[in-house]
C-alpha cells in the first residue's frame, strides 16, 4: 500500500470540469466547477482559478481556492 501514498491523478495541473453530485435536497440546481486541479491530498482535491456554475446560470469567478471532498465529485473532465 505504499505505492498509493505516491499516486497523483493524471489530470494534476490540468484545466478541469468538476461536476460535482446532486444535493437530495435541490434537485434542480447542478453545480459544475471550472478550473485548474492544482493539488490532490488524501480524499481532497484543491482548484485553483476557479469559476462556479449553478444550473443554468452564468459562471461566477471565485477568490481563491476550493477543496473539493471526491465524495461530492461525480466526474471530472479534463480539457488538453
Amino acid at each position: 500500500m505504499r505505492w498509493l501514498f505516491w499516486w497523483r491523478p493524471p489530470c494534476l495541473l490540468r484545466s478541469v470540469i468538476v461536476n460535482l453530485t446532486a444535493d437530495p435536497h435541490d434537485r434542480e440546481r447542478d453545480r459544475v466547477i471550472h478550473g485548474v486541479l492544482w493539488a490532490s491530498r488524501g480524499p481532497w482535491l484543491t482548484v485553483k482559478d476557479a469559476q462556479v456554475q449553478e444550473g443554468q446560470g452564468q459562471p461566477v469567478k471565485v477568490d481563491g481556492e476550493i477543496v473539493l471532498h471526491r465524495d461530492k465529485v461525480s466526474f471530472i473532465q479534463v480539457f488538453p
